[in-house]
């Protein structure tokens, strides 16, 4: 199978598990627990049908919006997800220049395998920043100030990780623990290549991390351990409210789901919302992204950017979104599928081929623009 026999997203996920070792597959895969959540965050578009409006015109379809206070050319970013270079050695520039040719968000986790000043040089579309409020608020403040330097248009806030959640299959596979297990060992032999980078050449490193200055205490830990040591189970809206005075742009709260803590952020000073559960690896048991945009839309669609952040798979689950009220919608295992299939040809195709299911969809739907979508053309099935 090559990128160019992939029909859907998932076709490149039966790609990136031949061409990954098995427990970065799994990591890149799985979710919390017994992975309810995780499944549920896609299957829950099934319980939304499309009501098509027939006999319009569509003889052409507008996917343009603005994001951020930004044009972009359809509704749709690239959502913050750690370390691009486990899954393919391009890494987090092939996304960022993928995204760029589709003029769309391109999103950089703080726990990224590429420096925030190399994304920045990297096109012209808008970018945004993903960090954590760490127990070091001067870590924190850096990372500000060096988005803020690098021209990034919007800083994210991930707010849904006061610990790490269970991800069982990382222990099953041995992916976080250091544990060599014998069921992988195989799977490793079979991917020299992946190895020779990760143990080599060393090219893994989560370099904004490593940039900062640990205390002499934590200089004997790995980077991934010093930074779950720094999660704040502490912090409150108040320290949202820290941020937000420090940063003079958009500003995104990503993994808040009801209306109180999306009313909250606004009142800290967020000006848009991710409604996520972290693609099912934090809180199992958690809504869908998608069940919860309805009630958000309704209470806060004048004060906020609503933004579906999980299990979008599908160009109808994207109209479903926007026709529910989201601004616009992201994806992590989205493009990291086919950025493990083929580097940033296999994200383009990926992009492209969800573009092209977005523009069927909203022809035979008989909506010709993504700024008409609205509760006329979405239920719930009965």
């Amino acid at each position: 199978m090559r990128i160019s026999d992939c029909n859907n997203i998932m076709d490149f996920r039966r790609l990136a598990r031949r061409n990954l070792p098995a427990p970065v597959f799994h990591y890149l895969d799985g979710g919390a627990d017994d992975e309810w959540t995780l499944a549920r965050n896609t299957s829950a578009f099934e319980d939304y049908e499309l009501l098509p409006a027939q006999l319009s015109d569509v003889s052409s379809i507008d996917l343009k919006s603005t994001l951020f206070g930004e044009p972009v050319d359809w509704p749709v970013m690239i959502s913050p997800t750690g370390a691009s270079k486990l899954f393919h050695a391009a890494g987090e520039p092939a996304v960022a220049r993928a995204a760029d040719k589709f003029n769309m968000v391109y999103s950089l986790s703080t726990l990224g395998t590429t420096t925030i000043e190399d994304v920045a040089a990297i096109g012209t579309n808008p970018k945004m920043y993903q960090l954590y409020i760490l127990k070091d608020r001067g870590m924190t403040a850096d990372f500000v100030e060096r988005s803020k330097a690098a021209g990034f248009k919007a800083l994210c806030l991930t707010v849904d990780t006061p610990v790490p959640g269970n991800r069982e299959r990382d222990a099953v596979y041995g992916f976080s623990s250091g544990k060599l297990r014998l069921r992988s060992v195989p799977s490793w032999l079979r991917h020299p290549g992946w190895l020779y980078r990760a143990v080599v050449k060393k090219d893994l490193e989560m370099v904004n991390l490593a940039a900062s200055e640990r205390p002499s205490e934590f200089k004997d830990q790995s980077l991934l351990d010093y930074f779950n040591d720094q999660l704040d189970r502490s912090l409150t809206w108040k320290d949202v409210e820290w941020l937000a005075s420090r940063w003079d742009g958009p500003l995104v709260v990503k993994g808040v789901q009801t209306v109180a803590d999306c009313r909250n952020a606004a009142n800290a000073g967020a000006t848009a919302v991710m409604l996520s559960n972290h693609g099912g690896r934090q809180l199992e048991a958690s809504p869908a992204p998608v069940d919860c945009i309805a009630a958000v839309a309704d209470a806060l669609h004048d004060k906020l950017e609503i933004i579906c952040d999980g299990g979008i798979r599908r160009g109808t689950h994207v109209v479903k979104a926007l026709a529910l009220g989201a601004s616009a919608c992201s994806i992590g295992r989205g493009y990291l599928y086919p950025l493990a299939a083929g580097g940033q040809a296999g994200v383009e195709s990926g992009l492209g081929l969800l573009r092209t299911e977005i523009e069927r969809t909203m022809a035979l739907t008989g909506c010709s623009s993504v700024r008409n979508l609205n509760t006329s053309f979405v239920q719930e099935r009965r």
